[in-house]
């Protein structure tokens, strides 16, 4: 069974930013139905949105794994990295692409004029990217669990009598 044209623009929109309820209406369901998420529950819809996002992965080659390893340098970036020889920042040109490209979430410049008369500026900071944010990606990611908010514990009858027995001894 193929999607009908509405469906289609539904899943058109979803890749836009991938909120269902917006994409909805956008594809000009009704707000009640936006909001109820129907079309979530549709196996083609479905199938429809994962073929999308495959394709779009494929094409942009940004995957899981492309996610990681930006994550993992940002991790491992090192500030010295930064400064030259004589402990001063490097211009931003000459930072390593890491820092130039998701590290930094701003910097502030300084306007000044040389004794040329020439105008130029001066980076006088720098602000950091959270890294710990990015360390708690990369836990989510991979699984560690160290940050997860539940953690469910299942104990089996038999381990609830061996207890109970051990309790009984007085061990």
């Amino acid at each position: 069974m193929t999607l009908t044209p509405k469906q289609e623009r539904f899943v058109a929109e979803y890749m836009v930013d991938l909120n269902a309820e917006q994409a909805a209406l956008r594809a000009g369901y009704s707000a009640t139905t936006a909001r109820r998420g129907v079309l979530l529950s549709d196996p083609r819809v479905q199938r429809a949105m994962a073929e999308g996002l495959k394709a779009r992965a494929d094409r942009t080659q940004i995957n899981a794994d492309w996610v990681l390893r930006r994550l993992a340098a940002m991790a491992d970036a090192d500030m010295a990295d930064l400064c030259g020889p004589d402990g001063g920042m490097l211009t931003v040109d000459r930072w390593p692409e890491v820092w130039r490209r998701g590290l930094v979430a701003g910097v502030e410049f300084a306007e000044e004029v040389g004794q040329d008369g020439e105008a130029g500026a001066t980076l006088r900071k720098v602000k950091l990217a959270d890294r710990l944010k990015v360390l708690e990606l990369i836990g989510r990611h991979v699984d560690v669990g160290a940050w997860r908010d539940k953690v469910d514990v299942n104990v089996t009858s038999t381990l609830a009598d061996r207890l109970a027995r051990a309790r009984a001894r007085g061990g």
